[in-house]
């Protein structure tokens, strides 16, 4: 690892250098759902310009379709990023971060996507037919990471029947053939999502969303009934072995943590996982004296008691579906999707997260939303206005979230899934989804949301479509993973 022996791939030495010298962000590759099952072209990666010194600042600058129906393309991860940084000088090609992975969680295609050509008009490089992962048994292919042996690894939800299985699958970059899967030993996770690993403590984490066979058909509370087909766990990894070896079970109050997160220093042994359904953060840590991890829940955000159309009282809870972690690791980005509100916590002491922003950004309880009462808000004295950008009401709630490099600008999407879109968010699905940018102070904290951005997908080609997960050319907060150089 001594970078006087090695030479340097993509992305950067450490976190810090990537947020101190990292170039400001001109271009974000968003992943965008056609909820129209019936349109042929299907759901694409949408080029949108973010320069503002660009004409074309705030608009889709370029589409590539993936011309088939029913995929829902959701996350996207790099071939290579900053995790490869350290490269032995003896290698016979240094990688290079030019393709962008996109995976299908509902068809379990794979398209991989030329971003290095051109920059600006994406091209589709490789497409890798669903029925490489059920040869494997497994499905619904969610979180890519690039791993610094030359694979990419990604995640799957489930096993060939739609039953829910966590477990992780191989591809090699060079042509992107299938290596197999990673899990080994006779422990295999009950359920599978999002991933994150810690070669510096031989560990990886990984969480539990549910059986894809479930939430494919939309979000239906009997679900909850088999809690092994329902995700509330935190599973730990041995990054050299690729065995599982310890499970930690959270809980009611942890169900379906999804997003999670090593700190970025990658001599921390700690991080968080945003638990949707009830809405709260865990931070788990490494015990001092062994491999174990335990887990705290430090947030803890109310549920909203309301009555929808008169009907019988009922809590909603807020629905965390991403976390966002700035480079440094001093604030924590989390949304609640239902509620419509996006946090800022500073997260110096991890155990003790302190609120420092917040920004209404739609949701179920707006004041217009006359169908919905709020009987009881232990937050609010009153409920929030909608709220408006460059005249266009925003619906929905904040959603998938990217941070920039130096940590002063946050895209927010509004799209969580189009079966659950239509299901909670009917209105946005017809009218289309949206990107708007918060600006942050980053040295005292606060959220100020820019009335000037506005990126608006309900005039798309081929009807009003869904922005989901986003991404920049040169790495992001979400994708990049570094290795320790012990030198530092």
């Amino acid at each position: 690892m001594s970078s006087k022996a090695c030479c340097h791939g993509p992305g950067y030495k450490s976190p810090l250098d990537a947020m101190k010298n990292g170039p400001r962000e001109k271009l974000l590759y968003t992943v965008t759902v056609q909820p129209n099952l019936d349109e042929p072209h299907g759901d694409y990666l949408s080029t949108v310009d973010v320069d503002p010194e660009s004409p074309t600042y705030c608009q889709v600058i370029h589409r590539t379709f993936t011309n088939r129906k029913g995929n829902e393309l959701h996350h996207s991860g790099w071939n290579a990023c900053s995790s490869c940084y350290y490269v032995d000088e003896n290698s016979k090609q240094i990688p290079k971060r030019d393709k962008l992975i996109l995976p299908s969680i509902i068809s379990d295609f794979i398209y991989i996507m030329d971003v290095a050509t051109d920059p600006r008009k994406p091209s589709l490089y490789k497409t890798i037919d669903g029925d490489v992962f059920k040869q494997h048994n497994v499905t619904a292919p969610h979180t890519t990471h690039c791993l610094a042996d030359g694979n990419v690894m990604i995640s799957t939800l489930g096993d060939a029947e739609g039953n829910a299985k966590g477990d992780f699958i191989l591809f090699e970059t060079n042509n992107f053939n299938c290596v197999g899967t990673w899990t080994k030993g006779n422990q295999v996770a009950l359920c599978g999502y999002d991933f994150w690993y810690q070669p510096y403590f031989d560990v990886m984490v990984s969480t539990e969303w549910g059986a894809p066979k479930k939430f494919k058909r939309g979000w239906r509370t009997e679900d909850l009934d088999d809690m092994t087909q329902y995700g509330c766990r935190l599973n730990f990894y041995k990054w050299s072995t690729h065995t599982l070896y310890q499970t930690i079970d959270l809980g009611e109050d942890g169900t379906t943590p999804l997003e999670v997160r090593f700190m970025h220093n990658p001599k921390r042994p700690d991080g968080f996982v945003g638990c949707c359904l009830n809405a709260n953060i865990y931070y788990f840590k490494k015990k001092p004296d062994s491999d174990e991890f335990i887990a705290k829940k430090v947030i803890d955000i109310p549920g909203k008691l309301i009555s929808i159309d008169g009907g019988k009282p009922e809590i909603m809870n807020g629905m965390v579906s991403d976390i966002v972690l700035s480079l440094d690791d001093k604030y924590l980005y989390v949304n609640c999707w239902l509620h419509g509100d996006l946090r800022q916590y500073d997260v110096t002491d991890p155990e003790n997260p302190r609120l420092t922003g917040q920004l209404f950004l739609g949701g179920f309880i707006c004041e217009d939303w006359k169908n919905v009462e709020v009987l009881e808000d232990k937050e609010l004295t009153k409920r929030p206005e909608p709220r408006f950008v460059k005249g266009r009401r925003l619906e929905g709630g904040p959603q998938m979230m990217q941070l920039s490099l130096d940590g002063k600008r946050l895209y927010v999407s509004s799209s969580l899934f189009s079966p659950w879109d239509k299901q909670f968010y009917p209105t946005m699905v017809e009218k289309g989804g949206t990107i708007i940018q918060i600006d942050i102070d980053v040295v005292n904290g606060g959220l100020k949301l820019n009335e000037d951005f506005l990126v608006d997908f309900g005039n798309e080609p081929y009807g009003p479509a869904l922005p989901h997960e986003m991404r920049y050319p040169g790495g992001d907060c979400t994708s990049d993973i570094w290795l320790a150089n012990d030198e530092k």
